[in-house]
């Protein structure tokens, strides 16, 4: 199912680099909306929610030998201070998004009015997970990093089933990563593969912010995930997380993917008329070899090929042999549309053209170096 929120969107993933922190969260929310703004461009900032006293199991809450619990537990926001970060979201004019990583988190991210969900890399065999988000009925997107095959294909299969809009995301699950491990081909390979599903590309990449979103948009990704932070407090910034004048790169690289990708990869383009003049310039026009009286029945040793096309003259790529003169034409003289009676010169979409075309006839007498049409 087609989703407009979905189409060329960035989203700005601010996971927990909040730190637990709801200054420091408005903080990066107003850093990067300024950044969307002065680039005019379509974007999310994805939040991710825990129901960290459920999350966490109680013998384990303490340790801190397990790096991702002891971040969960460091970083929590209270469910108050979710929302207002959410509506921070709203009123810089950005998508709201979230990760939630339990089934509590889903019915927030819905008393929230979230407006789009995320299941994470680690969570797309979480069946639980998927069944309590899709019961949410809100357009989803999923990172695909690390996963099988079968699990995408089951994935995929299972949010169309429900007409539930879905975008997948190619996806390295390595932080950071390097610009060799970045697999972009994968999305030519998930584009053929669910010709059905808008595929995107999440990354966590620390060496470039220009070539590879170029190339994942010409390879036809339409969303884009990067973790986002701002050097603040003290707190050291993550390799693979995005500064605001990295954002700004970013930015001005899809920009400048989209113009020179052109229009829609699935039709033929429709040349411009600075290109057609030009092209028309270099055609040979159909002049007469020798006088030719009315009535005389076109051969190819009738005529000759030269340039300049002329204006109301038919050119090669007309010409056909057969053609008969309604009036007599001298040597060296256009052979115009005007003047001849053929299968094509009714044709008026082909009059319009030839009409249109070529340069004005040339007031200058002399011979011109002559081609044959039927010369060898």
């Amino acid at each position: 199912m087609h989703e407009p929120l979905f189409e060329n969107l960035f989203v700005l993933e601010l996971a927990n680099n909040h730190w637990g922190r709801l200054d420091r969260g408005l903080k990066i929310v107003e850093a990067f909306a300024s950044v969307v703004r002065a680039n005019e461009v379509h974007a999310a900032v994805k939040l991710q929610f825990r129901d960290v006293p459920s999350f966490i199991h109680d013998a384990h809450k303490a340790r801190g030998d397990v790096r991702y619990i002891k971040k969960v537990g460091a970083t929590e926001l209270s469910w108050d201070e979710q929302r207002t970060m959410v509506e921070a979201v709203r009123a810089a004019g950005m998508v709201t998004m979230t990760t939630p990583f339990d089934e509590v988190s889903v019915d927030k991210a819905v008393a929230f009015d979230v407006q789009i969900l995320k299941i994470a890399s680690s969570d797309i065999r979480d069946r639980i997970l998927i069944e309590k988000i899709a019961q949410a009925g809100k357009p989803v997107i999923a990172s695909s990093g690390g996963s099988d095959l079968e699990d995408i294909d089951h994935l995929v299969s299972f949010f169309r089933e429900r007409k539930i809009p879905f975008a997948l995301n190619h996806c390295v699950s390595i932080y950071p990563s390097q610009d060799s491990e970045l697999e972009l081909n994968q999305i030519d390979f998930l584009r053929k593969r669910y010709p059905d599903t808008l595929i995107g590309y999440s990354t966590h990449e620390m060496t470039d912010w220009t070539s590879s979103v170029m190339m994942a948009y010409a390879k036809g990704a339409r969303t884009f995930e990067r973790h986002i932070d701002i050097e603040a407090d003290g707190i050291p910034v993550s390799p693979y997380c995005t500064l605001p004048h990295q954002a700004d790169q970013w930015f001005k690289a899809f920009k400048k993917a989209v113009e020179m990708c052109g229009g829609s990869p699935d039709v033929k383009r429709v040349p411009p008329e600075k290109e057609v003049k030009y092209l028309n310039e270099l055609v040979r026009g159909v002049y007469a070899a020798r006088d030719l009286p009315a009535g005389h029945i076109l051969t190819p040793a009738d005529v000759y090929l030269a340039v300049p096309l002329q204006y109301g003259q038919i050119s090669v790529r007309e010409f056909t042999g057969g053609e008969a003169l309604k009036a007599p034409i001298s040597r060296d003289q256009p052979v115009l549309l005007s003047s001849i009676k053929s299968s094509y010169s009714d044709d008026l979409k082909l009059r319009r053209i030839i009409d249109a075309r070529g340069v004005a006839p040339s007031t200058a007498e002399g011979p011109r170096d002559r081609i044959a049409v039927g010369a060898a």
